[in-house]
């Protein structure tokens, strides 16, 4: 069985498929991309997945009023998966906020640069103590 860490790196997997198929317009099913990399049906993964989805425009612009000088569709489509996860884990569940940061940063370390993994921190904890209020 999966960590929640891992499941959260096999989510920003799919999103970032997601974004490239969307960018080229092809058709996609989220389910066949979700199996892909998971044998074993997850309801975190596959709610988790469909909750971004959905609120996919409120996480951007979300993530546009805390993004100095960029813009969500600036980043790379991996950095979007990463900061789309952890915007909507801190605003749209029930995961500790410290939890969701932490997992968001370690998925940066991994995949991105340390001044990415500095401005997505910058971002996820400006949205926490603002949003919050």
């Amino acid at each position: 069985m999966k960590s929640r860490s891992e499941l959260r790196d096999i989510i920003v997997q799919v999103l970032y498929q997601i974004n490239i198929l969307k960018e080229t317009e092809f058709s996609y099913d989220k389910d066949d991309l979700i199996k892909e990399l998971l044998e074993v049906e997850n309801e975190f993964v596959n709610d988790t997945i469909s909750g971004i989805i959905k609120n996919q425009k409120k996480i951007d612009s979300l993530a546009n009023t805390y993004l100095k000088d960029w813009k969500m569709d600036r980043l790379n489509k991996v950095d979007q998966a990463i900061l789309s996860l952890g915007i909507y884990e801190l605003m749209y569940t029930d995961i500790p906020s410290i939890v969701a940061i932490n997992e968001a940063i370690e998925l940066s370390k991994k995949y991105s640069d340390e001044a990415v993994t500095k401005m997505m921190n910058g971002v996820l904890d400006s949205i926490y103590h603002e949003e919050e209020k």
